[in-house]
């Protein structure tokens, strides 16, 4: 028990000595402490003054225990039969009225326990008032199937409380902004009409219980406005229409009002379903930077509708849509959560406090200015509550008197010019802080026009193009034009880098929410432009999906890369979101393709290498795999039943068992399984053992490559299993076993030394494993496995001939023939070679070449691979190096530590002539015509 007394820090001082007395009357024979508080509160509030006069003997009793006076209230909301409801809560809301005004004035509450406490009144009286109506609503058999039980829970309706209701912040003298809705699926369609009619009547009475004025006064003033279309659509709503509307044209000041909303009364399960489908209407999947300029246009209409333009001066200013107001400090929390919530749960928070501090934890805000605006935001609040509790006005505005100045200075504890001071600070502090986010600044750090004079006829033609045909997409760009055009006027050709963003240009199919991106974060021009002058490949990916910069401000873009087992465990909370399998798929191209964004513009501003980069990519892929494979697995075995026996693994073979991939790279995968004895799945349409796992595989082959709304995954591609293309898509590890070390090729052998399991039971990885190494470790002969390798060497130099110069991949001396020496020499010392570098050290260890041999190879091959990892990153197909701008020669030479792009050319010239002379010269012995017969040719 904690009694007022004990709490009290502060008193108002006296304004009007007969209200004074009045108030010491009313309550007598209290503590000093607290007639000093009820004579203060007294003098300047005639509102709170009649409250003690009629609630005297309720109050001697709460002051006792305050917090516990308030919460038997607040329990016994709905404890009356419903003739007695009205005057009962009017009793309440007096009660809750005038301890939370003596305790607010007191500083025994802080602002939160203020608002908690009158929000969670209005919840009661929402909940009570709503029972009795759908009571009424079920005598009269209005509602199928339903009994007064049934209408504690609602009977299918639910209040959602919005605005400061919903966020527990109600103000002192607050409406309520309620939405009422209704569960259509809770009634046949026979039944639909009248349900439909009595939830109307239902939150008729209940707005009537709440907001009529009787000689009780009233409990809360109700608003239902907030509604979808409420001009045209009836007081309570079915959820389906609703959802309809949101989904087809809600506003971003709707979006911005459900941040806040929660089911405050009824069917509160039903209505937790409603705000969970409506998450994708409120929070958008990509960074929302438009919504600023939503709410920079609704700030402004309503600074001219309510006239409050102009410069901050005290008389009459309105503290909540005034300028350097409430609403302010309001709207920039809530545009910010709005930009961002959609990738980060963390910023779905209710409260305007609670969005400030996690804001500012997330790295979204600055703290020292999310702390300024919390406590400038509680400082309003305060101050709207003192000049709401005068007269139980819904006001806003500050006295326009010196004489009511000088009254809320009283209530302050202030001496006026001290009160005035502090508020025209305060005031003019939020709006500088906010202003400039909505307003926003030139975009160009170049104010003076660029230097240089640029091609008129491709300017003139930009207004042409998709991502400037509507007019607000236009006018975004025409305020970042200036800027763009300095960037690119300070490129080393300026034409070459114009043509290069034109070309990004005319394939942005929308701009709207680039454009504002660019806007808000200026400098991402740069990186754009870096960009698309560098990388021709990369800028049309960017083009296709620029929602993928969302990534590079959401604050881990440059931070360490996470590596494999932290990327799955993200990717698979994200799909553990989802519920439905369509979306999860789309949900992992979105995230994938953010990544593989971040891989390569590391790459392309050199902070990471080639080798680097090659193993994010591989990450990536195999955290993918790892990820979506229990998703895949899940989905089929709901339809079949799971999977039978041991299960299924996805064996990463080529570049992806390696762990090293391009920008481009292709998946080369096989599919093992281990039915052990069972014939079929069990489930509802249940398979045979091998066709299950056939239709699996093709279920994951479908998943990762399919062309859904956020593109494609990966291109995957099976022919190392057995029999190529002509084989089942997955097959068993008994057969599997049996063809390897039975009827394989030498060079499915070779395949098999960088073989490396990425998903699927671990038992059954093991196993696989343990045959592997089985396979390779076989006997063989070492002059008939080099003439095969020989044969295969020349067989890939007539099917796979060198394109030029900048083809890293094929001919002699390039990445396909070094990496075929080093896993034959891996096969001959029954070694993987999952590292090319370990498969050439076994080479040396068999004798194939010499350690020097082994260190050229090495070498080039560090170097090949540095030409193909740059190539592939600015062009999926052979680089033709008269197309490349001067920034992406620029990349290319120093990807390789060139000085220049003839200086490459040689260099690599020499380094092919090298390693391939080494190569030919380790199988010359061996390298004779191919012999005749059926040969399956290697993939």
């Amino acid at each position: 028990m904690t009694n007022l007394a004990s709490q009290i820090i502060r008193v108002p001082r006296l304004f009007n000595a007969d209200q004074a007395n009045e108030a010491r009357m009313a309550l007598p024979g209290l503590a000093p402490e607290l007639t000093e508080l009820v004579a203060g509160a007294g003098s300047v509030s005639p509102y709170l003054l009649d409250l003690m006069q009629k609630e005297s003997d309720w109050c001697a009793e709460a002051f006792l225990d305050p917090e516990h006076a308030v919460r038997t209230v607040i329990a016994e909301a709905g404890a009356v039969a419903d003739d007695q409801l009205s005057g009962h809560l009017r009793r309440g809301k007096r009660r809750i009225a005038l301890m939370t005004g003596l305790a607010d004035l007191a500083g025994a509450w802080t602002l939160e326990q203020v608002t908690n406490t009158l929000s969670q009144f209005a919840d009661a009286a929402c909940q009570a008032a709503l029972c009795a109506g759908l009571r009424t609503q079920i005598k009269r058999g209005k509602l199928a199937g339903m009994t007064a039980d049934d209408a504690q829970n609602g009977a299918g309706m639910v209040v959602l409380a919005m605005g400061k209701m919903g966020a527990n912040e109600l103000n002192y003298s607050s409406d309520i902004d309620l939405i009422c809705l209704f569960d259509e699926t809770r009634f046949e369609t026979d039944d639909f009409h009248d349900a439909r009619t009595a939830f109307l009547r239902a939150t008729r009475a209940m707005s009537g219980t709440l907001s009529d004025l009787t000689g009780d006064g009233y409990v809360f003033r109700t608003d239902l406005r907030l509604r979808p279309d409420p001009a045209v659509t009836p007081v309570c709503m079915a959820m389906e229409a609703a959802e309809r509307y949101y989904e087809s044209l809600g506003r971003t000041w709707e979006r911005a009002a459900y941040i806040k909303a929660r089911p405050a009364a009824g069917d509160v399960a039903a209505g937790d379903r409603f705000l969970t489908a409506l998450r994708p209407f409120v929070w958008r999947r990509h960074l929302d930077f438009a919504a600023i300029q939503d709410a920079h246009d609704m700030r402004l209409a309503i600074r001219e509708h309510k006239g409050l333009g102009g410069p901050i001066t005290l008389p009459g200013h309105d503290m909540k849509l005034g300028r350097g107001g409430i609403r302010e400090i309001e709207f920039f929390t809530q545009t910010r959560q709005l930009i961002a919530g959609g990738r980060d749960a963390d910023l779905r928070v209710r409260g305007t406090c609670d969005g400030l501090a996690v804001l500012a934890e997330k790295k979204w805000l600055p703290a020292d200015v999310a702390e300024t605006l919390t406590d400038h935001y509680r400082a309003h609040r305060t101050v709207e509550h003192r000049v709401q509790m005068i007269r139980d006005a819904q006001t806003h505005m500050l006295p326009q008197t010196e004489d009511g100045f000088a009254r809320l200075a009283a209530m302050m504890d202030q001496d006026v010019g001290d009160l005035q001071s502090d508020l025209h600070r305060r005031l003019a502090e939020v709006h500088q802080l906010t202003e400039g986010f909505f307003a926003g600044s030139d975009s160009s750090d170049a104010d003076a026009p660029a230097p240089h004079v640029f091609d008129s006829a491709v300017l003139d033609r930009w207004l042409t193009y998709p991502a400037l045909r509507s007019a607000r997409g236009a006018d975004l760009f025409a305020e970042l034009k200036p800027g763009l055009l300095a960037r690119l006027a300070q490129a080393d050709k300026p034409a070459e880098a114009l043509l290069a963003f034109d070309g990004f240009l005319s394939r942005l199919p929308a701009g709207v929410q680039l454009f504002s991106l660019l806007k808000v974060n200026p400098s991402l021009a740069e990186l754009l432009i870096d960009i698309v002058s560098t990388s021709p490949e990369l800028a049309a990916y960017l083009s296709r999906n620029a929602a993928v910069l969302d990534a590079v401000i959401g604050g881990d873009f440059f931070s360490d890369w996470p590596g494999e087992a932290a990327l799955r465990d993200a990717l698979s909370e994200t799909l553990s979101a989802e519920d439905d399998y369509e979306t999860q798929l789309d949900a992992t191209r979105r995230w994938a393709r953010e990544w593989h964004f971040r891989v390569g513009v590391h790459h392309l501003r050199g902070l990471t290498d080639a080798r680097t980069a090659g193993a994010q990519y591989a990450d990536l892929a195999r955290a993918v795999l790892q990820a979506l494979w229990p998703v895949v697995v899940a989905e089929f075995a709901r339809k079949h039943g799971s999977p039978p026996g041991r299960g299924a693994v996805l064996v990463g073979m080529g570049s992806l068992g390696a762990r090293r991939l391009t920008a481009t790279s292709d998946l080369d995968m096989i599919v093992i399984y281990d039915p052990l004895d069972v014939d079929a799945s069990d489930g509802k349409r249940p398979l045979a053992a091998r066709q299950y796992y056939a239709r699996l595989t093709q279920a994951m082959i479908t998943a990762m490559t399919a062309p859904m709304s956020q593109g494609k995954l990966y291109e995957i591609d099976m022919r190392l299993r057995p029999s190529g293309n002509q084989g089942p898509v997955a097959t068993s590890l008994a057969s599997f076993e049996s063809y390897q070390m039975t009827q394989a090729w030498v060079w499915e052998h070779l395949a098999l030394t960088r073989a490396d399991v990425i998903a699927g039971p671990q038992d059954l990885a093991d196993d696989f494993t343990a045959l592997r190494t089985k396979v390779l470790a076989k006997p063989r002969d070492r002059s008939d496995t080099l003439r095969e390798v020989a044969e295969m060497r020349a067989r890939l130099a007539t099917a796979k001939a060198a394109n030029g110069t900048w083809d890293a991949k094929n001919g002699p001396g390039r990445l396909q023939d070094i990496e075929l020496l080093a896993q034959a020499g891996a096969l001959l010392q029954g070694e993987t070679a999952s590292q090319i570098e370990t498969g050439l050290d076994a080479a040396a260890a068999s004798g194939i070449i010499s350690d020097d041999d082994t260190q050229t190879l090495k070498d080039a091959y560090a170097t090949c691979w540095s030409l193909q990892s740059a190539t592939r990153l600015l062009s999926a197909t052979v680089l033709r190096s008269d197309q490349l701008g001067q920034a992406g020669k620029g990349f290319l030479t120093r990807s390789l530590h060139c000085d220049s792009l003839e200086t490459l050319k040689t260099h690599l010239a020499q380094t092919y002539d090298a390693a391939g002379a080494i190569i030919r010269n380790a199988l010359q012995v061996y390298d004779a015509a191919p012999k005749t017969g059926p040969k399956r040719k290697a993939p």
